[in-house]
């Protein structure tokens, strides 16, 4: 099939083209893989520049097309839809995935019904919890899209409940959790790792990486290592990612802040660690998110304790005693020093992108079909 995809250009602080990041990244390029057409539509809400790219891939075909909204956003985003519907019908498009964003979602919608395409909406997120949903009428488009999607593909199994209840979806929905690059994140020799970072070898050493935000949770682990480090004298913190002013770092030489580390240095983090924390909330962002740096964790060997919300909870359902109390910085100490006990073996041994897109391309196809056969009984 000839598959076009609509994304943002930036997720998670990385380029989706150039750094080949992730879910974004990963779902065109293993669908071209595949045997499939795949052509990839971005729109750059950071000013890069506009490009177009193709990637080599061992069959099929995948290119890149990007446009910035720059310094004159508003002519740029009301004229974005009728570049990508010209962009649609050049490619001659059989299939439109929507994904990354509500925009991009709701525009694939709207692109795919008026070609009458099938249409398949991705939503690695609760989107409703992101600051794009407060824009009026976004959330109803949002729903909308969804509601009338072919193919819906969530991050959670909760989101996915979530979608079929609260959106009514009338098309198939699945639960495509986001995976990792296996190679990158495997098994690594501790002892090296820690000293490639400057860590200390020998310390008893708790940690994560990823964004560093208060409405994330991250303060219920800075306060939680401080109670435990009062308690144990050889527990250090380490800590990588981007940072806000609602949570400020706590200070002291067990604490180690490494910046913003380049993904294949975060892999190197995760094997340095003796044990990682997911840290969440109970909010509509940590009920139906999946936190990649789980399956990141895990890859690398590396056990964790996670906040008992959402997907943790189905994840950690074998070792409950790994499970924290949202925004209880006790429970946290108290769940990070039994681990720290006895950390076990990370519960879960994910599956490559190239397997999980797999079983994706299954649907896809399948969802193609089910649309062409209604359409023509209509």
């Amino acid at each position: 099939m000839r598959i076009a995809f609509l994304c943002k250009r930036r997720y998670m602080d990385k380029d989706v083209i150039l750094d080949r990041y992730a879910r974004l990244y990963e779902m065109p390029f293993q669908l071209a893989a595949r045997g499939h057409e795949v052509l990839g539509l971005c729109l750059s809400y950071h000013g890069d520049a506009d490009g177009d790219w193709t990637d080599a891939t061992p069959a099929g075909s995948l290119r890149w097309m990007s446009r910035s909204l720059g310094r004159a956003v508003l002519p740029r985003l009301l004229g974005h839809p009728a570049w990508v519907m010209g962009q649609l019908r050049s490619f001659e498009a059989q299939y439109v995935i929507g994904a990354s964003d509500i925009l991009h979602v709701a525009l694939g919608a709207h692109c795919a019904k008026r070609l009458a395409l099938p249409f398949a909406a991705d939503l690695y997120d609760n989107f409703e919890s992101f600051g794009m949903a407060r824009i009026p009428g976004a959330r109803l488009a949002l729903r909308r899209a969804v509601r009338d999607a072919d193919l819906v593909s969530c991050t959670s199994q909760a989101l996915a409940d979530h979608v079929r209840e609260a959106y009514g979806a009338r098309g198939r929905v699945i639960t495509l959790p986001s995976t990792v690059d296996l190679q990158r994140f495997r098994p690594g020799d501790r002892a090296a790792a820690r000293e490639a970072l400057g860590l200390p070898r020998d310390a008893l050493l708790v940690g994560t990486a990823g964004g560093l935000y208060a409405d994330k949770g991250i303060d219920t682990l800075y306060r939680g290592f401080e109670a435990l480090a009062a308690q144990d004298p050889r527990v250090h913190l380490v800590l990588a990612g981007p940072t806000d002013a609602q949570a400020r770092l706590p200070a002291g030489p067990r604490v180690h802040y490494l910046g913003r580390l380049e993904h294949a240095r975060v892999a190197q983090l995760f094997t340095a660690l003796d044990l990682g924390v997911i840290y969440l909330r109970d909010t509509p962002f940590g009920r139906y998110c999946f936190p990649q740096k789980a399956y990141e964790m895990a890859a690398c060997g590396l056990p964790f304790v996670a906040a008992d919300v959402g997907a943790m909870r189905g994840l950690l359902a074998n070792s409950a005693d790994h499970l924290y109390v949202p925004d209880d910085p006790a429970s946290l100490a108290r769940t990070l020093a039994a681990a720290l006990r006895d950390p076990g073996a990370p519960p879960v041994v994910p599956q490559d992108w190239q397997a999980l897109i797999a079983g994706f391309d299954i649907e896809l196809r399948s969802s193609a079909g089910a649309a062409v056969a209604t359409g023509a009984a209509c």
